[in-house]
This record gives structure tokens, sequence and C-alpha cells, in this order.
């Protein structure tokens, strides 16, 4: 499953997680606020700890590259 995906029929075209209606801003949302990734996947069940862990390593490469 893609750890990402966007179309206009779903959330207006923000990115989401892929196969869900759960926007991605959600997680940084909620890890701001102190949450836990495993508290994350436990409100938002549809997604995957798989596409969490490639939506961080895509933040991180964004972030620190050069």
């Amino acid at each position: 499953m893609k750890a990402v995906t966007s179309h206009p029929r779903v959330q207006g075209s923000l990115p989401c997680f892929g196969g869900t209606r759960v926007p991605v801003a959600s997680l940084f949302d909620h890890l701001k606020l102190g949450s836990t990734v495993e508290q994350f996947l436990e409100d938002f069940p549809t997604v995957e700890r798989e596409q969490i862990d490639a939506v961080l390593d895509m933040a991180k490469s964004d972030v620190t590259a050069v």
C-alpha cells in the first residue's frame, strides 16, 4: 500500500495515508501535541505502521537534504 496519496475526491486533495481518508498532517499534529505513534495508530486503525515510517522518512529526507 502506498504511504501517501492525494485525490480531489478525498479530503479535497490533501495528502492522506494511502487507502484511507486520514490526512498525513494529522500525524504531525498528534506528534506535536505529545502523542506517540502507537497512540496515533490506536486513534486511526486504518493507517499502517509502515506508512507512518515511510512518511517520517520522507519528512526527515526533506528536512535534512543539502
